[in-house]
């Protein structure tokens, strides 16, 4: 008993390969950020005296 293949059109796999890729990328996206130090992080949370005194005044 032979059976004949269903073949796959090409439209159709090259949509699962492109879906495939963003998905893997969406996943693994933090493997591919730089890794945040702390000193980045406490330089950019520091605010000039203008943005301390509005704090200050909504507080």
């Amino acid at each position: 008993m032979i059976r004949h293949r269903i073949r796959l059109p090409l439209t159709q796999v090259a949509m699962a390969v492109l879906i495939g890729i963003a998905g893997g990328v969406y996943i693994y996206k933090p493997c591919f950020e730089p890794v945040r130090t702390r000193t980045a992080t406490s330089t950019t949370n520091q605010m000039n005296p203008e943005e301390q005194k509005k704090e200050n005044q909504t507080n």
